[in-house]
């Protein structure tokens, strides 16, 4: 379910009017309408404003306001507040501060102040939520339903007394019995043997590593304790409201790494992504794109909403730089090349006190004889211009293997390598499809993936037998699988896969690892191509695997560092290291004999999207860039190409095709 209002291509973003005089409210509106804002996110810090008291509503304030947007044509985002409980809320139950994995209990003041497993916490929040939705069940600007907030961010573990019990129920209804319990962690290790389940506690802080299949089934549990939160006040809205959808926004989809988001994506009516620029990363709009394309991916390929995103600079980054002239524009076009159905931003008007207060905002403190006014207002007229680009899809020849449960696994204590995180082999990965212009999707590995030329396992640390099964049928009936080193090693429980590693991919791969050779900070290996490597090395043994590059140097010279097994009417392919210039060469490789179709010869710097019949062409660089081949009207100037497109510097063109009149040339 998909909110009906507004049409076209959601704008506007959070809406905070509790924290301004009337004047400044009316202006609000005033300015809304001249730079077309439709949506506003609203309520979603209001508890101690909504019941200032046990028991006592107050929504009079809120009626105003909604009422006074409505008329102005904007609709309502409502959200439920519960990410800010009020202090007489603490106050009355002290037991909701979360606790942390060292023991502190958090002290009131910041947000998500309240444990999801706490009943205190439960009631008071359903109590909220019935009020709130029996209120607000007819009135017209409400459109759709926003709970909570970023649920895991910063809150994504609790360690507090409700916490432990509610692990305990967890633990027995997961595992039944205690002895599966003892088998399914390995507890014969380190004399860990639990005989009843009171024995068990949370995986707290040690002056050692702590059992890594505990810790992990922690991250399990915890993710889920947010869910049933989040379901319980999505339940109350759809018994009151069964007509309007029900969401809440993940805290950057690639960045959100407490959620499984895989698993959210059942809970919800449509999804909702907030995302903010790492200000000082190089080439951060592909940090954009990758988050972009993984909240579709989340969404099985349809529409999404960017629920937030900044202006300018944001608040909370070590060096909060703005953003320059027109990059504005191209995060925002970006999202919605990538299938984003709205273009959202935290937040309306930028804050005078608070923790936020150095936060840019659609209206910023300088006020609207500012450019950055100016850009809000000619980004809401392209928005508009996009209208009937609403609901169209985005389609990807090429998927990675994203999960969060592999995740949390690599990152637990004493892996071979501290160099060893997830996202580092991802981020590489995806950077490198990027430049070379492919759309990608990303996929759990039990999924369906028959519908891909390229699928490319980047870091599946823990693979299940089943999605192994799984990527072994994808290539057998045709696809072309990459997988990179340190893949397929251990199973749900983080215990190893039986036999000489890739355990799991052993057979698919046609090779075994005999050792894994971590390298030294900062060494390199040189490889047969002529490229260096980094970070890895190990000892690979072909066992139907024919090497297509060799370790030249290091502890492991002469043997394969990439090979490839054909297998079926497929290939898999495997790249035991890190190349430092070559990945992009290797893929290369695999793209082309899985004959992917992407554009030739264009600059890395030129960013070019497909969603339905829209080209986007967002130029990054500093120079104008050329596309050939580009046909169609060009949405923003009503140009008609049929040829070349020039895209100047910093800017978007999107080209949408036209069918051509009966007797129209060719």
């Amino acid at each position: 379910m998909y909110p009906e209002r507004p049409a076209g291509i959601a704008f506007g973003g959070d809406y905070n009017p509790e924290q301004w005089p009337r004047e400044v409210l009316e202006e609000d509106v005033a300015l809304m309408r001249e730079a077309g804002v439709n949506l506003v996110s609203l309520g979603i810090h209001s508890w101690a404003l909504m019941e200032p008291a046990e028991g006592r509503y107050e929504f009079g304030w809120l009626d105003e306001i909604i009422d006074r947007l409505h008329a102005a044509g904007v609709a309502v985002d409502l959200a439920t507040p519960t990410v800010a409980p009020p202090a007489w809320f603490v106050a009355a139950h002290p037991d909701v501060l979360p606790v942390t994995r060292e023991g502190i209990r958090i002290g009131f003041g910041g947000r998500q102040t309240a444990c999801s497993s706490a009943p205190a916490f439960r009631e008071a929040t359903a109590r909220l939520v019935r009020a709130l939705g029996e209120h607000y069940r007819d009135h017209p600007a409400v459109v759709m339903w926003h709970v909570h907030n970023e649920y895991g961010a910063p809150l994504g573990e609790c360690y507090c007394e409700h916490s432990v019990a509610a692990w305990r129920e967890w633990l027995k209804a997961t595992y039944r019995d205690i002895s599966a319990l003892n088998d399914a962690w390995g507890a014969t290790f380190w004399g860990q043997i639990y005989t009843d389940w009171s024995q068990i506690d949370a995986p707290r802080f040690n002056h050692t590593a702590v059992n890594p299949a505990q810790r992990l089934d922690y991250a399990r549990f915890s993710d889920g304790q947010h869910r049933e939160h989040y379901a319980l006040q999505r339940d109350i809205l759809r018994e009151i409201t069964p007509h309007l959808p029900v969401t809440t926004n993940f805290a950057g989809t690639v960045n959100c790494k407490s959620a499984d988001l895989w698993q959210w994506a059942r809970e919800l009516d449509v999804i909702a992504n907030d995302h903010y620029l790492r200000a000082e990363q190089p080439d951060n709009h592909i940090d954009l794109a990758m988050s972009a394309d993984l909240a579709r991916s989340v969404a099985g390929g349809a529409p999404w909403m960017l629920m937030e995103h900044s202006t300018g600079a944001v608040n909370w980054q070590p060096r909060n730089i703005a953003k320059r002239p027109g990059e504005m524009r191209r995060n925002s076009l970006a999202h919605v090349a990538r299938g984003s159905d709205s273009v959202l931003f935290f937040q309306f008007r930028a804050s005078r006190f608070g923790a936020e207060k150095f936060h840019s905002g659609l209206v910023p403190h300088a006020g609207t004889d500012s450019e950055q006014w100016r850009e809000v207002v000619r980004l809401g007229a392209d928005l508009r211009r996009l209208a009937d680009l609403r609901g169209s899809r985005v389609r990807a020849e090429v998927a990675i293997v994203w999960d969060w449960e592999s995740y949390w696994a690599l990152e637990l204590d004493w892996r071979p390598s501290v160099d060893l995180t997830f996202r580092e082999r991802v981020d590489a990965f995806y950077e490198a499809l990027w430049r070379e212009h492919v759309t990608v999707d990303f996929v759990h590995p039990s999924a369906d993936i028959s519908g891909y030329r390229v699928v490319v396992a980047p870091s599946s640390y823990l693979l299940t037998e089943a999605s192994a099964k799984n990527l072994h049928r994808y290539v057998e009936g045709g696809g072309n699988l990459l997988v990179s080193y340190f893949s397929g090693i251990v199973d749900e429980h983080d215990t190893i896969h039986p036999g000489a590693h890739p355990g799991a991919l052993r057979e698919l791969l046609g090779l075994s690892i005999e050792e894994f050779h971590p390298l030294r900070e900062s060494e390199t290996v040189a490889l047969t191509g002529g490229d260096t490597a980094r970070i890895w090395s190990e000892r690979v043994r072909p066992a139907g695997a024919a090497a297509v590059l060799d370790f030249a140097a290091g502890p492991d010279a002469g043997h394969p560092a990439f090979t490839r097994h054909d297998l079926g009417a497929g290939t898999a392919w495997y790249l035991a290291t890190a190349p430092v210039t070559g990945l992009r060469g290797l893929l290369t490789q695999v793209l082309d004999h899985a004959n992917v179709s992407r554009p030739r010869g264009l600059p890395d710097t030129l960013e070019l999207v497909r969603r339905g019949a829209h080209t986007f062409l967002i130029n990054h660089g500093d120079e104008p860039v050329t596309v050939e081949g580009v046909t169609g009207t060009s949405v923003f100037d009503g140009v008609r190409h049929d040829g070349p497109v020039t895209v100047a510097p910093g800017a978007v063109v999107v080209v949408v095709e036209t069918l051509r009149s009966q007797g129209e040339p060719s």
